[in-house]
Order: C-alpha cells, then structure tokens, then sequence
C-alpha cells in the first residue's frame, strides 16, 4: 500500500492463479447440486430460488464446506466455474471471473467484490480468512454493479452466516493432516433466548500449518499459518415481521507474505528459499455491524437498513525485501485499515406484475500506512514512508422487475456511483504533494427471462460493471490512474428435474482500460519506479457449464467447466506509459479452461453409511507475471486427484482424506526475472510452489 520504489518491485508484481489446495468433491450439497428448485439464495437482494434467479451463480452450502475441509473463501473458488483466486501470502489474494476484474496487486482496487452477510469487504485478503459456521457461500458471475456497486465488474461473492432460530443447535469439527501438521477445531453453539424473540449464535476455531517451503538460510518453514477466529450473532423479532440482527467478529493471522523461491524456470519445482529472515506478518480483523429489516404495509414494501464497521491492523516487523540469501533489503512496516458502510432498501411490490427495489448507498475506506525500509548494503541507510489514502463512495440504485405473467420476466435496473479518493505521505518526514481521483458512473443491467416449465428456464441479459481507480507514488509519470469497465453480454440456462441439475451459459466481455500487471515506468526526475496502470482494452468470451447427476440414488456426479479466451487487443496505453512492450496478449495468470469432476457413492451399513469420494481438478496453461519484452514464460497445465472415505452414524462423522493425491508439482504464483534485473537485484525466475500431497482425518457432530 505504500509508495513503492523500483527496489521493491518483487513485492508489487504479485501474481494470480487459481488456488487448488482442495479440489472439490462431490457433497450433494456442493454447486448446483440437490434441486434448484428448493436451493434459496439471494443474489439479486431478494429470497428466490436458484432455478428462479436468471444470473449465473452456484450455491455451496457449509455443510459441503466442512466435508471438503475448505477453510476459507479462496480454498471454495474450485466449487464454482470461472472463478479463479490465488494467493501469495497470509493477507494476499487475487481474484478474477471470467478473466474480468483481474487483480493483482494489493494497492488495485478489486475487481470482484466479496460481500459478507451483505457487507462489502473492500480488500482481497480477506479471501484467505478464516469461514467460521457459513450456512452457504454464492458466487455470482458477470457484473452485478446494478444492486451490489463498484468493483464487481467480474462479479460478486456473497458469504452467508448461519442465523439464530428458535431450536437450540451445536456443532462441533477437528481434522488433522500431514505431513506439514496441518490442524483445525471449530464449534458453534446457537439457541433461543426468549422463544420467537431474541436468539443467538456463538462460534469460534482455530487454525495452523507448518507448510511446505523450508527457508535454508535462517531454517524452519516459510509457509506457516496460523488463526483464531471467532463470531457473534444476536437476532431479535420483536414481532413477526421485524428483525433486528447484529454481528460481530475477529479474525487473527499470523504468516507470511511472499514466500518465493528463486528458480531456473517455470518446471524447477523448488521447495527452498533463502530469505534472510521470516517474514512473519501479524493481521487483526474485526468488525460490528447491524440490520434492521421491517414492513411498510402502507406502500406494500420491505424495508432493509444495514450498517457496518470493519477494522483492519497489520504489522510486519522483519521482512527481506530482495528475496535471497544476499541481505541487502529489510522492512519493518505496518498499516491500519478501517471501513465504514450504510446501504437503505426499499423492496415494494405494485402489483403482481410489477415490483422495485430501490437503494441508497455510502462507504468510507480510511487507510494509513507506514513503511521503514532499511538497505544493508548501503550502511544501513533508512528510508521512512507514510501513506495515507481516504476514499468516499455514494450511490442510488433501482431496478424494476416486471412479470407480464408466470413465464415472463423483464428486470431493467440502474445504478450511480459517485466516488471520492485521494492520498498523501511522507518520505523521511518531508511531505509529498497529494493527488486526489474523483469518478462518477453508471451501471445499466437488462435481462429477460423465460420460463418454460417448472423445470426449464432460459435467460438473456446485459450489464455494465466498473472499478474504481487508484494512486501511484509522487515520483511517477503519472500520479493516478482510471478504473477499468466491462460491458458483458450473456445467455444462460438452467434445468433440474428427474435426478438431473444443469446450468450453463455463453458470455461476451467487451473489457475497456484493463488495469492488469504493474510495470516499470521512467520516474520523475530520473530513475525508474513500480506503477499501476491501464494496459489497455481485452475481449474475453467463453462458456461455462455446472452440473449434478444421480444415476442411481445413492450416487451423484457432479462437475463444472469453463472455456474462456481473453485477449489483449489493445496494449498500446501500456506501451504509451512505460516504454516497454508486452511480450503475450494473454492476461497474467489466466487459464483458457478449468475443470472439476467429482463423485460421492454412498454405501448402507445397517442403520450407518460410508461414503466413497473421489475428485479431479485442472487447469490450462496460464501465462506468468513477466515484464520480458519478446519471450512469454508459461507455467504448464495440470490437474490434481483428491479423495476421501467418510463414515456417518446419525449426526456424527469421521472421514479419512487425502488432497493431490499423485503429489503433482506446480506452480501457485511466479514472476519472471526480467523484474528483478531491472530492480538490479540478483537475477532468477521467483516461483511459489502448491501444495504438496496432505493426508488426514476429520471428525465432526452435530447435536
């Protein structure tokens, strides 16, 4: 987040790819498995069914969460097609869907938006953290700024909390895996207070992991976790209609950022680095936050006031910032993140016909930074920086659904964003001149839906998503940069009936002011600095297919696949602002297919069953984060086994499982060494292995 000289380049060319720690299997309850038809999710703010809803979104449930010990949202991105998220690092995530809103860096806004209970999380790390008693996570493609705002031009991920109710209900899960001791408790408890009054829901786990990366120069691990989480939910109905909820949580992460290995190319699968230290990074996360939803029975409306509170503090005393053994470059650094969000709605039906869904819309994001950087090789020279950046967001929405009659729906919707940011600091105490990005937009969304049965719907829609700009450092040739936009156009179709659950749908992207990987530009007045930027425009279409088959009862197939081609078609601002060319018109990290298979056959033994799960992941060639001018650096396809045996006895199981089974190498992040040799580091290739073969244990009831 702060400004970043050319020496700290490594760092800022972060790298996406799809994270496939776990692979998903085939849990009835995984995508779009079970009937659509009884699956309620609320991805457009309303309670609908998944066969109603004419956006492509697939349903995971927590329950497919915990059989699959999937711990966080970026290990859940294998359950649903198109969506890719990797990470670097304990408090680094990148994310895209459909090669739209590709992020990958953290001082880019992103460009999918994750919202938790409804609360938009303004900052990708939080896909790492810990999910703690979810009840079902939606992920929804294509753009959705109409009803969900800026930064979701690839689309949105909604994270759903179990609530409280009126039956008092415990759970409880351990697993264990090695061979890195890889380990996890959880439970939640919840029950009534006052009977059809006031409930409530406590939860809390803890999670660790030695990892898989040895540092031979200090020793020990160089990918280690560690978590404690724990949440809170009060709900109150004072009367049948009205409900009060409010929830609070915190979320602490010890780890690393950055754990590369220096390598000799794109097939030296090394699991050794030489960093002079570390690295161990401290995250805190908590926040409060309420909603009141009531009837307006005179207008024939809901009506849905929510507010929250989000606080984010990171400290990092020891980091080596060349990313070998020569100990040339330490940081200690540290920030502080707070965010701040009120959204009002308004849902009223007309008629039969017509209803609307009305909204305003504020956010506050308030970040300060601090950054010691300390250069060995100079003396121990210091250079001290502060960042300090505050952003305003406002916003009113509509969209107006109409039904001429049952087969029929036409939902034309709207959105303003109107957007405030600017930033300032310090270096060595002098204080650098400020910059400021004001935006406004509009987000249009029209789709029309048939229903053809019960059973069989088809839907066509357009939609625009934007997301917002940014700020580079002081002595850059350009102090700000545009947000990206994306108009998508798409047809879709859903089916389920007759033991058979299939979506699937055909996309367009017309992808305009790309912001893709920072780069190096010509500093001001001389020198070179790191700068994000728009690279230029991309065209991407593809389709995408999910799926669930029970050929016999007591056996489900389940599986999605997307095919996608996304190309640069215009990379001239790219070559306008650095001087340099790109070497691909691929975009950084992005597969044109991925897939996943899985299948669950359940086996009666008396009144108990046992369950045989097996499952298979891949993903196609990606490109790598590279600034080489002529030559592109590919990282190889590949495809990852999982499986798993799970004995059930009423509300308790136990499963032994094992996570790529064959012990396949490849690649989670990598940055091309053209980075570091104009950086004047040490040059080689930087790569982050995945994850090797992990087998264990799980265990969970529920009482």
């Amino acid at each position: 987040m702060l400004f970043r000289t050319y020496l700290a380049t490594g760092c800022a060319l972060a790298s996406l790819s799809f994270s496939p720690s776990i692979a998903q299997s085939a849990a009835n309850e995984a995508g779009v498995s079970g009937s659509a038809e009884e699956i309620i999710v609320t991805a457009r703010k309303r309670n609908e069914t998944l066969l109603d809803v004419p956006v492509a979104v697939s349903a995971i449930s927590g329950d497919a969460l915990v059989r699959q010990n999937i711990n966080s949202v970026r290990e859940a991105a294998l359950l649903s097609p198109g969506l890719n998220i990797a990470s670097d690092g304990a408090g680094r995530a990148f994310v895209s869907i459909r090669g739209v809103g590709v992020t990958l860096v953290g001082t880019v806004q992103p460009g999918v938006g994750l919202f938790v209970d409804g609360i938009y999380r303004p900052n990708t790390a939080y896909l790492n953290n810990p999910l703690l008693d979810v009840e079902r996570i939606e992920v929804l493609r294509g753009p959705q700024g109409t009803l969900y705002g800026k930064n979701t031009l690839g689309g949105a991920i909604n994270v759903i909390t179990r609530q409280p109710g009126n039956q008092f209900e415990g759970r409880a899960q351990a697993s264990y895996a090695g061979p890195d001791n890889s380990w996890l408790v959880s439970g939640s408890i919840s029950g009534p207070v006052i009977v059809d009054k006031l409930a409530v829901r406590v939860a809390a786990s803890h999670r660790q992991q030695e990892g898989f990366i040895n540092n031979v120069t200090v020793g020990g691990k160089s990918n280690p976790l560690n978590t404690d989480s724990v949440n809170a939910t009060i709900r109150a109905t004072p009367s049948e209609d009205v409900s009060i909820t409010i929830n609070g949580y915190y979320d602490w992460i010890k780890g690393t950022n950055t754990p590369y290995a220096r390598v000799a190319g794109p097939t030296d699968y090394l699991r050794t680095n030489s960093f002079n230290s570390r690295g161990l990074t401290t995250y805190k996360y908590r926040g409060i936050n309420a909603k009141v939803e009531a009837p307006l029975d005179a207008l024939s409306s809901k009506i849905t006031l929510q507010a929250a509170y989000d606080l984010r503090n990171t400290r990092s005393p020891d980091s080596d910032a060349d990313f070998g053994p020569l100990n040339a470059v330490r940081d200690n650094g540290r920030d502080r993140l707070r965010t701040t969000t009120t959204e009002l709605r308004l849902d009223t039906d007309w008629s039969d016909q017509v209803t609307t869904l009305v909204g305003l819309f504020y956010s506050r994001e308030s970040l300060r930074a601090q950054l010691q950087r300390t250069i060995v090789i100079a003396g121990n020279a210091r250079i001290a920086q502060t960042d300090r950046r505050l952003g305003d967001t406002y916003a009113a929405f509509g969209t107006l659904f109409w039904k001429p009659n049952s087969d029929w729906e036409v939902a034309a919707g709207l959105r303003y964003d109107h957007e405030d940011r600017s930033a300032g600091g310090s270096i060595n105490g002098v204080q650098l001149p400020g910059a400021t990005l004001k935006s406004d937009q509009v987000q249009p969304k029209l789709t029309v839906t048939r229903h053809w049965d019960r059973r069989l719907m088809t839907y066509a829609s357009v939609a625009r998503g934007y997301r917002g700009g940014g700020f580079n450092a002081p002595n850059a040739p350009f102090r700000t940069y545009k947000g990206d936009s994306a108009w998508t156009y798409e047809v879709g179709t859903k089916y389920a009936g007759g033991g058979l659950s299939l979506s699937g749908a055909l996309f367009y992207n017309d992808y305009k002011d790309y912001i893709g990987l920072n780069s190096i530009a010509p500093a001001v007045p001389a020198g070179l600095v790191t700068v994000d930027l728009n690279s230029g425009d991309v065209e991407s279409y593809g389709v995408e297919l999910e799926a669930a088959i029970k050929p016999v009862p007591q056996w489900t197939i389940t599986g999605s696949a997307t095919y996608m081609h996304a190309r640069l078609t215009d990379s001239t601002p790219y070559t306008a602002v650095t001087g340099r060319r790109l070497s691909s018109d691929r975009l950084t990290f992005q597969p044109d297919f991925t897939f996943n298979l899985a299948s669950d056959y359940v086996v009666p033994v008396g009144a108990d069953t046992v369950t045989f799960g097996a499952s298979v992941m891949g993903k196609g060639k990606r490109l790598a984060a590279t600034l080489n001018q002529t030559t592109p650096t590919f990282l190889k396809s590949y495809a990852l086994v999982n499986g798993s045996v799970t004995y059930a006895h009423g509300s308790f199981e136990i499963a032994a499982f094992v996570n790529n089974l064959f012990n396949k190498d490849y690649f989670e992040s990598y940055i091309e060494k053209t980075t570091l040799q104009l950086a004047g580091l040490p040059a080689s290739d930087l790569g982050i292995i995945g994850d090797r073969r992990r087998y264990g244990v799980r265990a969970s009831v529920r009482f």
